[in-house]
């Protein structure tokens, strides 16, 4: 497939209230200029290499890669698929968590010239099926232990004929192992680690350019089937070096993997910014709280990104202490809604402010987030945080359901114009040409700009709940329970009521060690909001429903079974 023609690198967005950028005035001089990224992260990666040989590329555990060394493991692993037909454009779909396994599969993909198909590993058969077969994918990489369960039996009836698997481990403590080594080779499977070991040489007629596409990112499907959005290169380098420049930390500095690097967000604003500064990755495995405190104190990281979700956890688990987040420079949040009581409750316990972002698979992560050495404002009438301002090479507008431009401060839908947005979604020209027109994306999420130009996404525009005929948006309700000192994670949605026609129903976790009831949780929302806008339901529940982003599944929630 060829990807339809890309947005313009310096778009105009014509005449209008937008069209003045409003938001430029929150950006410095140098934060105004239009950045020239080199053409791919493996261009960046290779600079590093070069530049700082010796300098750790990955910190797992107690394990260390430097760049030479993971630069030479993964040129072995280019060779190998080269060797075993992979050619330029093939796709290869990499299903591991956040390990060194998934690095080095990822840029030795890159080298042999493929594209990236990143799959969950918390897929079931049917959902890893579906992506292997509509990506086409030849070629699967995955851990021995999914290989075994069901992975075998999903690749069977897929175009996959090559596979390769790691011997992952469950790190959920500090003392379970943590070598970079492997016990056994699967007998119908090439080990990851034994190819990248041997030495193969990467093919050096594959190198890539900004056009190519970097990355087949199946969206969550919080609303239907999951789509393959193409993440180019030039998009996944652009938002690198945006994030870099806008969340400066030292060159060299460690960049702590919080979202998963299956995930848009982890791999651009994490590994893709990382190596473009030079940086050290710190991984361990997937998200558990203890372990990534710990973490913490041995890798004394400089900068994360992750969702409420997983600061939430990292703020109630009871060792957390100032020390532990002492050596962050930058803490930025995206994938989830981030509640300003969150923002304020966090760095009143532990010290730093986190920088809130918006972004989606669509526009390859990040298209807006807070300005260096400045908070984002929240909207005196909803109470919704700022999710920050675009950049200067990006357009971000508010539209009308007729597709016009709003005024400044008024509810519409957010659509995006910038290098950083895919051309369109893998095999599905209609899908495409709704959701891109004019290589716009219109992102399905209802927000607002204020005079300053600063940005505040208020919802999902299919979450909006009709109450009698009054519009609730699910994000305000949710603001305000996180104000009460006892909820940890809240979730509203709208369910059937013979008289409304809607009624605001909220699901919440609580706090380790607080206690509430329902009664006395609606009643607080009751004081804060509007009648028809408070929760005449609240059902507590030990945990909520989430993506492995940590986004907050109102979907299940509205259709438990």
């Amino acid at each position: 497939m060829t990807p339809a023609e890309s947005p313009s690198p310096t778009p105009s967005p014509g005449p209008g209230p937008y069209a003045a950028r409003p938001w430029l005035a929150q950006l410095s001089e140098a934060q105004r200029a239009p950045i020239s990224p080199p053409p791919t992260v493996l261009h960046a990666f290779r600079t590093a290499a070069v530049r700082t040989p010796d300098h750790p590329a990955l910190a797992y555990f107690d394990g260390r890669l430097s760049y030479r060394e993971t630069d030479t493991l993964s040129d072995s692993v280019a060779g190998h698929l080269a060797a075993h037909g992979v050619e330029r454009g093939d796709r290869v779909a990499i299903m591991l968590q956040n390990s060194p396994h998934f690095v080095l599969a990822l840029l030795g993909a890159w080298k042999a010239g493929a594209t990236v198909v990143p799959v969950n590993p918390m897929y079931k058969a049917a959902e890893v099926g579906h992506a292997l077969r509509d990506s086409g994918a030849i070629a699967l990489i995955c851990s021995d232990r999914a290989w075994e369960s069901h992975l075998r039996d999903a690749a069977a009836d897929t175009p996959v004929r090559i596979a390769l698997t790691a011997c992952e481990r469950d790190l959920q403590t500090r003392d379970d192992p943590r070598l970079l080594g492997f016990d056994r080779v699967p007998t119908e499977t090439d080990d990851l680690l034994a190819v990248a070991r041997a030495g193969h040489p990467a093919p050096r007629d594959r190198e890539l350019d900004g056009d190519d596409i970097a990355l087949i990112s199946y969206t969550s499907g919080t609303s239907g089937t999951p789509k393959g959005a193409l993440n180019l290169h030039r998009g996944v380098i652009h938002n690198a070096e945006r994030q870099r420049t806008g969340h400066p930390v030292p060159p060299g500095a460690g960049y702590f993997a919080l979202a998963p690097l299956f995930h848009i967000t982890g791999l651009v604003c994490e590994l893709a910014a990382c190596f473009a500064n030079g940086g050290t990755l710190v991984l361990a495995y997937r998200f558990e709280a203890g372990v990534v405190l710990d973490a913490f104190l041995e890798h004394r990281p400089a900068y994360t990104v992750g969702p409420s979700t997983a600061f939430m956890a990292l703020g109630a688990h009871p060792g957390a202490t100032p020390d532990h987040f002492s050596s962050f420079r930058v803490i930025s949040s995206g994938g989830a809604p981030l509640p300003p009581a969150l923002v304020e409750r966090f760095r009143a316990g532990f010290g730093p402010y986190i920088r809130n972002g918006y972004g989606l698979t669509e526009c390859t992560a990040p298209c807006a987030s807070v300005p260096p050495e400045k908070e984002a404002p929240v909207d005196p009438a909803s109470g919704t945080l700022s999710v920050g301002v675009p950049g200067p090479d990006t357009i971000v507008r508010v539209l009308d359901e007729n597709g016009a431009e709003v005024p400044l401060g008024t509810p519409g839908e957010i659509a995006v114009r910038g290098p950083q947005v895919v051309p369109g979604y893998w095999g599905l020209p209609e899908a495409t040409a709704a959701g891109f027109p004019d290589g716009e994306l219109r992102t399905g999420d209802i927000g607002f700009m204020d005079e300053g130009g600063w940005l505040y996404v208020v919802d999902r525009k299919k979450d909006m709940i009709n109450a009698s005929g009054f519009k609730v948006w699910p994000r305000e309700v949710e603001d305000v329970l996180y104000t009460h000192p006892a909820v940890r994670e809240a979730a509203v949605v709208g369910v059937p009521d013979a008289y409304r026609g809607e009624t605001v129903k909220a699901y919440v976790s609580l706090r380790p060690g607080a206690s509430a009831d329902p009664a006395e949780l609606s009643a607080h929302c009751e004081r804060r909001l509007a009648a028809y806008k408070y929760p005449r339901e609240v059902e507590i529940q030990p945990e909520l429903p989430k993506t492995t982003s940590g986004k907050i599944l109102r979907r299940e929630l509205r259709s438990p079974k």
